[in-house]
């Protein structure tokens, strides 16, 4: 077993006051160092700001009011549902309902019957192909 050695205060500042960090009052509390945190960033700090945080001041984008979220599927994943047999089959057609928008994304292999809120133009097409269809998700309230 190793035994540790207690660190040795430097016999250069044995009878030094401050141990060479300059005037007794130096490196007390947060006010030798410009304040904790952000503070003094456009002052005193400043010129860091400019170096290492150059996007702190100003604003960037805007927020539209008039955005809606609005929940999205791709064909190729109502299609891959039909596939694994996860959607109700009726009518030799796959149901399937969505409160959103159904992109076309993918390719379609079985027949599907979707209701959803909106859809691409496209979707209509390629369900069309494999006598499929789509209409408005009726909302009651």
């Amino acid at each position: 077993m190793i035994m540790r050695r207690k660190s040795r205060q430097k016999s250069e500042y044995l009878g030094h006051r401050s141990h060479g960090r300059g005037n007794a009052k130096n490196r007390r509390g947060s006010g030798n160092r410009g304040g904790r945190g952000k503070a003094g960033r456009c002052k005193h700090k400043g010129s860091w700001v400019a170096n290492n945080d150059k996007d702190y001041f100003g604003k960037c984008g805007f927020d539209s009011f008039n955005r809606k979220n609005v929940d999205v599927i791709n064909l190729y994943e109502i299609n891959q549902m039909a596939v694994l047999e996860k959607l109700d089959k009726k009518d030799g057609k796959y149901h399937y309902e969505f409160k959103g928008k159904v992109l076309a994304t993918g390719k379609v292999t079985v027949p599907l019957s979707i209701k959803a809120e909106s859809w691409s133009k496209s979707v209509e097409k390629k369900l069309g192909e494999l006598k499929g269809d789509i209409s408005k998700l009726s909302l009651a309230k």
